[in-house]
């Protein structure tokens, strides 16, 4: 029993208690009989139980060597369910599309994390070369907020919102799961774009002109391009987007700051030159890595 209650605090498993509300959340999402579902952490498997309800197929991955011989156990006569004993940041996620499945089928995720590995679960989700289409995530709700840029734009969630629409969907109940967590939880959804709203090669350029804005610590936007867009500029710019002329870099919507990168790209090519010179360095762990 204590090796048990040890190991739910090391992977900080927090498991859903009532089937009612797991199917509810899967009701939610926009998995069909023709999908192919990836779960992470299924633990006890009452989220795995309802996904296989409504997916063509579900890829349960679970890295408790002990819960996998009760996973596999409990869903041996269950066909569609296969259970994969490994760590789910050591897994290469493939469009696995079960025989005889629609044209219109595809690969999504749905999963309650474990709360300490949000970030890392995230990023593996955007960066990954043949991540779902589709990811619903139960997580903590500041963390959510983060990525999703509510109820004010992020570094992470300009950088990203472009390739991805990320939405906090639902707010849950501390009680609704065991053991009781110490954060409040959410769900997230993270819709890959079927068409980015920035093109390929701009996006190391767009990726360090937002960072220049958000990481100059000025007072405002209009100060920290103070060498790159002048007062008059800046001026139009902000009748142009709609925005304060002392507006802060989370004031700005992904589309404000869309519009802000394709007019800079316009500026004189000295000017370009200048800006561009001074931010050259290595791509962070937590930046896109865009295909």
């Amino acid at each position: 029993m204590e090796t048990r209650q040890h190991k739910q605090i090391t992977l900080a498993q927090n498991f859903l208690r009532s089937p009612k509300l797991v199917h509810y959340l899967v009701r939610m999402s926009s998995i069909s009989v023709s999908d192919t579902v990836y779960e992470i952490g299924p633990g006890n498997g009452i989220l795995t139980a309802a996904l296989a309800r409504a997916a063509g197929q579900v890829i349960a991955i679970e890295k408790d060597p002990d819960l996998v011989r009760r996973l596999r156990e409990r869903f041996r006569l269950v066909q569609n369910i296969e259970i994969v004993e490994q760590d789910v940041l050591n897994y290469s996620f493939r469009t696995r599309l079960r025989p005889g499945a629609s044209s219109g089928a595809k690969c999504k995720l749905f999963a309650n994390i474990p709360f300490n590995c949000t970030a890392q679960i995230v990023r593996k989700i955007l960066h990954d070369r043949c991540s779902p289409c589709e990811s619903f995530l139960i997580m903590q709700k500041e963390a959510a907020r983060k990525f999703s840029g509510f109820p004010r734009e992020t570094l992470f969630s300009i950088l990203h919102k472009p390739f991805f629409d990320l939405k906090i969907l639902l707010s849950l109940k501390r009680t609704d799961f065991s053991p009781i967590p110490n954060v409040d939880p959410v769900l997230l959804s993270i819709r890959r774009r079927a068409t980015p709203l920035i093109e390929a090669e701009d996006v190391a350029l767009y990726r360090r002109f937002v960072q220049y804005g958000y990481e100059r610590w000025k007072p405002n936007l209009r100060l920290a391009f103070k060498n790159v867009f002048t007062y008059q500029q800046w001026k139009r710019l902000g009748r142009e987007f709609r925005f304060s002329l002392n507006a802060t870099p989370s004031d700005l919507s992904v589309e404000q700051w869309l519009g802000l990168y394709r007019e800079f790209k316009l500026i004189t090519p000295k000017a370009l030159a200048n800006f561009s010179a001074g931010l050259e360095r290595p791509r962070q762990p937590w930046e896109p890595n865009i295909r």
